[in-house]
Parts: structure tokens; C-alpha cells; sequence
């Protein structure tokens, strides 16, 4: 039957990994439309487009079930913006977490949202939105084309921000109202689930009851709860982690852990002694390595959600291999001084006696669960990872160009002032654009990384980039290099896992975390989403500091059947990804 048949591609001589985790087979596919259509020996069928991949392995395209991609989709350039993503080998995306997307748009707290996007994403979104539905939003990334499959969570963050505005407050029933209608709304119109920002105000301002109610909503659409933690303070991160089970446990929903990581906090007297003696260990480490116990603060999550996983508890975890994340500034300064306007916001930090008060704030405060008293927030990382450990990454001015890649402390430094004025003076002068690596040492530490191992190699844990890419600025690695870094350096050079079981880690799993249809495997039937790589020579070509290089080994990317990259470079066009709706 299959050599009757004509192929309009058949990807020849493959060492084909299938998603799955099981032993990799030799294989001809052949793909007709956007779907594969036969596994096998293809030699005698006909096709107009035969591309032979001996020496190569063949897998699922890379799926990355959190990042910021929407942001960037939402742009007529993406195919640009989002260029980074295909040449690694991404083909699925899904965006919408940490609580923020494009969409819904509040018409009486349109403002808020707004300047909300200019802190969050670093550059003015006023007169790219048109649309105020999540349904409309939809219809726009349509409209343009997208050049990979985009899914979208609904954002608890927004829609928090439409039915209170900026305050921190326990949600009343008519704002419980509210927020269930436009979670509807959003769920109806196929957003994979709801997206929770607990470390981020206003969704810090929440409590477990109102995550609950709106995550029986998400049930009855088959959907997902995510969340970005409510805290990774080392002190705090079970009980952040026990607050989502919770949620995914009483409302008997999907849940999925975002990003897993910890950040050191032992209380006041012990954080500068162990600052330093990490930056003093993480100095010998790099001189000549040694071994460091990784897995103190992950691997007790790690354990108990393998357990409940197996008991049936549906939830899941994703990491990124990186040792710096990455965040807007304002993030870190306390919830209370983000109320209300822009202008509220930047008189606060103007105001020379609120401006003492926003630092006696972060010097005093202690990060104790459940993080929502006045100052108790957990994002306090100013103070917990040291203004030694907090990096620029981008700003808006020329003028400021010269302090990317800088921290805080040699910014102070440099400008003769504490590192909080130093801070400050820089938000007012980017109007609060200004985005930040965050890092108990300094980006790309190898130490530092030690930390995520045991939650790289987990096999419950999928593997992420957290990307947000416009274009501007010192970009995360992970943009360019997160699925060649993982498979070159951790499972070739350093041979912590398998390579068809790191493959799962990077296709069937995040597809079955977020009950992504038909992708993630190789398999009859299945989409086309493909890449082909050398595992001998798959690589990051990308540092923390100089991280815009193609990455080595990635031969070929195929979405939905269309070759998007191969050996004669990027082809994006006609654009060939779908919006995943769910529902």
C-alpha cells in the first residue's frame, strides 16, 4: 500500500527517536499534508522531495510549554522575533504563562494593563492591541500567520487586573464574578487552561480559595492550572508547591509546577555568610570542579510529586538549563508600592521619603509564607540573592545601552550611588522598562546550574525555555540554545540521561502535560512537527553574555510538514504553524 502511494516529502534513512523514550529504529517517514503518513521502508515510493538523513537522528519537534511566545506572535515581524526558537528546533510554543498574555483587555483598567506590559515585557504595547476578547487576539495571530503552533493560557493576572484594578486585596464575590466570565470567555474561545503569576503582583495578592474556584471552571473544559510559584525561596518553596496540588487536588484539575528552581534563603544572619561562600565556592568550582550535593532543596519536590504521580494525581513539572532567570525590575520592589497608576507608581520611587520607605521595605522585610503580608513578599530576591545578583538585561534608552550585562552593584558603583538609588534612578529614566537577570553569582555560572540537574534529569520534568524575544536588549541563552544545550552538553558530554529518554523530556511529555493532540511522537497520523539533528555534533554555540549564535547540529525543522530549516538556512515562509485551541 505504501508504495502506491506518493509522499510529498519522505525524510530518508533516519535513526528515529519516536518520542516516547523507547530504543530508537531505522526508518523512512513519509509525510503527506502536514500529517506523517508512513514509517518504513520508502525506498520504491514516489515523491517529488526526497531528503536523505543518513546519519542523523529524527525526532518530534521540541515543545515548550512555557514561555512568553505570544508576545512576540503577536507582531507582524515574528517570523524574525521568533527565528531563534525554530533554529533550536522548537515547533510547539505555549504561551500566556506566569499569569500574563496580550489578552483580555479591561476597558475600564485598560491603563493599568498597559503600563503592566511595559514593565512586564520591557517596550510599549498601547498601539499594537486592537482587540479586547481573548477571541479576538486569536483572530489576529490568525490573521497574520504564525511561523510555528502556538497554544495560549487564560492569564490570571489580567484577568485579576480587569475586575479589581491594581489593589491588594482578597477578591469579593462580585470580582470573583468577573474574573469567572472572562475565564469562560477565554476557556471558550480554546486557551489551554489558566496561567497563574503567584510571585508577581496582583496575582501575589491572591489566596488558594480564589485559585480553586476559578480552577473547578478550568475542569469542566478538560483544561490545565499552571502557576509560577508563590514562592522559590528555599524556606518557602513546599509550601508554594503544596498550594498548587492543592488547588489541582480540590478542584480536580491538571496541574503543572512551572519552571522549578530554588533561590537560598536562610534568614537574615546566615544569607550574607552563605552569599559569600557561594561566590567563594562557585570561584574554586570554576578553577577546577568538584562535588558539590545538588539536590538539597529540589529533590524532596522531585520525590513527592513522583509519588502522587504515580498514585494518578495528574501534574506535572518543567525546568530550564540556565543558571539565571529572568524577570522586569519592578518585580523585585514590594507589592505594596506597585498599586494603583503609572503615576502612583513612579511618584512612589521619585518621592525621596516613599523611596526610604520602599528600601527600609526590602532591607527589613522577611520573605515568610504565605507571602501577603505588607512585607513578606517572596520576590524580595534585591535582598535574598544580593544587588550582586541582579543583572541588566535590557533597557529602552540609548543612553543607557552601556549597563547591559551590568549588575546592580558595579551600576552603584560606577554611578557613586547605593545600588537601590542606583535602581531607582534607572526606572524613572526607562519609565519602569527595564528587565533583569536574576542569579545568586552571575549569569552562565556552572555552579550555579549544578542546582537544576536533578529536576533536568527527572522524568517527570519537561524542559523549557521561559522565552520572551523582541529583538532588543542581552537575551536569555535559552532562546537560542535551551534543546541543543540540554542534549549536547547534559545527556552527550555529561551523560545524565539517555537520548531518547531526554527527547521525551522535550516532546511527549510537555505534549502530555498540557494534553497537546497529535504532536510530541512520531507515529502514523501524528503531525509533522520534526527535527533532525547529529547527536555527535548538537551543540550551543551561546554564553549568558554573547548568547545570538544559530546553535551546531540541527540539520532540519519541519512544522506541519513544511521544512522550515535545513542546511540552505531558515525558511518561514508561507507560514506554517496553527493556533492550538483547546477546549
Amino acid at each position: 500500500m505504501r508504495s502506491n502511494l506518493r509522499y510529498d516529502k519522505i525524510l530518508a534513512d533516519a535513526t528515529i527517536y519516536d518520542g516516547t523514550g523507547r530504543v530508537p529504529f531505522h526508518s523512512d517517514l513519509g509525510v503527506i499534508g502536514d500529517r506523517i503518513a508512513a514509517l518504513g521502508d520508502l525506498s520504491e515510493a514516489e515523491t517529488a522531495d526526497r531528503i536523505s538523513l543518513s546519519g542523523l537522528a529524527l525526532c518530534p519537534g521540541f515543545i515548550d510549554v512555557h514561555d512568553h511566545v505570544d508576545f512576540s506572535a503577536a507582531h507582524e515581524n515574528q517570523h524574525e522575533l521568533l527565528e531563534p526558537m525554530l533554529r533550536q528546533g522548537v515547533t510547539t510554543a505555549v504561551g500566556g504563562n506566569c499569569g500574563v498574555s496580550l489578552a483580555p483587555i479591561g476597558e475600564e483598567n485598560r491603563e493599568i494593563q498597559m503600563a503592566f506590559y511595559d514593565f512586564f515585557i520591557g517596550q510599549s504595547q498601547e498601539d499594537r492591541i486592537h482587540w479586547t476578547t481573548m477571541n479576538g487576539f486569536f483572530e489576529h495571530l490568525e490573521d497574520i500567520g504564525l511561523v510555528l503552533n502556538l497554544g495560549v493560557l487564560a492569564p490570571h493576572g489580567m484577568l485579576r487586573m480587569i475586575a479589581m484594578g491594581n489593589r491588594i486585596a482578597l477578591a469579593d464575590r462580585p470580582a470573583m464574578e468577573r474574573m469567572k466570565r472572562d475565564l469562560e470567555a477565554c476557556l471558550d474561545a480554546g486557551c489551554l487552561g489558566l496561567s497563574t503569576g503567584l510571585q508577581y503582583f496582583p496575582g501575589s495578592a491572591s489566596d488558594t480559595p480564589e485559585l480553586v474556584e476559578l480552577a473547578r471552571l478550568v475542569r469542566k473544559y478538560n483544561g490545565v492550572f499552571t502557576s509560577h510559584l508563590r514562592s522559590y525561596n528555599s524556606n518557602t518553596i513546599m509550601q508554594a508547591v503544596e498550594e498548587v496540588l492543592a488547588v489541582g487536588r480540590e478542584a480536580e484539575v491538571r496541574a503543572q509546577i512551572s519552571h522549578l528552581f530554588w533561590a537560598p534563603n536562610f534568614g537574615d544572619r546566615i544569607n550574607p555568610i552563605f552569599s559569600r561562600v557561594v561566590r567563594g565556592a562557585s570561584w574554586l568550582y570554576n578553577k577546577r570542579p568538584f562535588p558539590v550535593p545538588i539536590d538539597a532543596a529540589t529533590r524532596p519536590i522531585l520525590d513527592h510529586v513522583a509519588g502522587l504521580i504515580d498514585e494518578g494525581m495528574p501534574v506535572g513539572i518543567d525546568a530550564m538549563p540556565t543558571a539565571a532567570g529572568f524577570t522586569h525590575m519592578l518585580a523585585f520592589f514590594p507589592p505594596w508600592s506597585l498599586e494603583g497608576q503609572r503615576e502612583d507608581i513612579t511618584e512612589r520611587i521619585r518621592n525621596p521619603s516613599t523611596r526610604a520607605e520602599i528600601r527600609r521595605s526590602i532591607e527589613t522585610g522577611q520573605a515568610v509564607w504565605p507571602h501577603r503580608d505588607k512585607d513578606t513578599w517572596s520576590m524580595n530576591l534585591f535582598k535574598i540573592l544580593g544587588w550582586g545578583g541582579v543583572y541588566i538585561m535590557s533597557v529602552v534608552s540609548e543612553q543607557n545601552q552601556h549597563l547591559i550585562g551590568k549588575s546592580m552593584t558595579a551600576i552603584g558603583k560606577e554611578q557613586g550611588k547605593h545600588p537601590f538609588d542606583a535602581a531607582c534612578d534607572l526606572l524613572l529614566e526607562e519609565e519602569g522598562r527595564v528587565l533583569v537577570f536574576e542569579t545568586a553569582t552571575y549569569p552562565g555560572d556552572p555552579f550555579v546550574e549544578l542546582s537544576l540537574i536533578p529536576s533536568l534529569v527527572d522524568p517527570n520534568v519537561s524542559v523549557v525555555t521561559d522565552a520572551i524575544l523582541f529583538g532588543f536588549g542581552l537575551p536569555s541563552h535559552l532562546f537560542f540554545d535551551c534543546y541543543p544545550k540540554f542534549l549536547g552538553l547534559y545527556v552527550r558530554d555529561k551523560g545524565r540521561l539517555p537520548l531518547r529518554e531526554a527527547i521525551r523530556k522535550c516532546t511527549s511529555l510537555p505534549a502530555s502535560q498540557l494534553q497537546i493532540k497529535q504532536r510530541g511522537r512520531i507515529e502514523e497520523g501524528c503531525f509533522a512537527d520534526l527535527v533532525a539533528f547529529d547527536p555527535a555534533r548538537i551543540r550551543t554555540r551561546s554564553t549568558a553574555m554573547d548568547p545570538k549564535h544559530w546553535p551546531a547540529g540541527i540539520e532540519y525543522v519541519l512544522v506541519n510538514g513544511s521544512v522550515v530549516v535545513d542546511p540552505d538556512g531558515y525558511h518561514p515562509d508561507p507560514r506554517p504553524g496553527r493556533l492550538l485551541r483547546g477546549g
